[in-house]
Formats: C-alpha cells, structure tokens, sequence
C-alpha cells in the first residue's frame, strides 16, 4: 500500500508561479511512475507531466514551456514548478504513483488532490 500526498497549490494571479510537491510513503519500492494531472470543472482529467524516470520526462502541450516536472527517484517525490500561469490551468492538480510488481500487476495510487486557482 502506498500513501500519496501533495502540497502546495492555491492562488495565484495570471502570469505567476506556483509550486506543487508531492510525498509518497508506504511500499514505495515498487514505484515505477509518477506524474501530475489535473481536472478542471466539467472537464475529463488529464495528464499534465509525467516522470517515469528522474531524467524521462513528458509534458501536455498545453504546459510546455511553461511547467517544469522533476522526481526524485530515491525519495520516490515528484515536484512541478508551474510558470506563466494562466487562467486555463485552474483546476484540482493530482499526483499519481504508478506500482509495478513482478510479473506485470499494476496498481495506480492517488493524492487527493490539491486546488490550484489563477485568476485573470
């Protein structure tokens, strides 16, 4: 079982920088990925960074540029840096740990969700 949680978020004016930060515990030996997604009201979740390794890393066109995603595999931590923030990115931001325990079971894991508000 692994705990995921994040912290950070808030509000922040269009044009600023917010960082999140996100901490598992438990068995995290088996953490394979992690990554941030966010859902904005009425809309479906998606994937704003992922990082299945500290030096892998994939971004949603719509952060590009702008957000910064680092893990750190040791300490199994996940971190988003989020510059140039607009009002579009307002939404509640989750982590989410990836276990992978031989041979081929998958378990998905998630925080509960931080708010993240930018007003225009």
């Amino acid at each position: 079982q692994i705990q995921v949680v994040e912290f950070g978020g808030g509000l922040v004016q269009a044009g600023g920088s917010l960082s999140l930060f996100c901490a598992t515990s438990g068995d995290t030996t088996c953490v394979s990925d992690m990554g941030w997604y966010r859902r904005a009201p009425g809309k479906e979740r998606e994937l704003v960074a992922r990082a299945p390794t500290a030096r892998s890393l994939q971004y949603a066109d719509s952060v590009k540029g702008r957000f910064s995603v680092s893990r750190d595999n040791a300490k199994n931590t996940l971190s988003l840096l989020a510059n140039s923030l607009k009002p579009e990115d307002t939404a509640t931001y989750y982590c989410h740990a990836l276990c992978t325990e031989w041979p081929n079971h998958e378990y998905n894991y998630w925080g509960q969700g931080i708010q993240v508000t930018v007003s225009s």
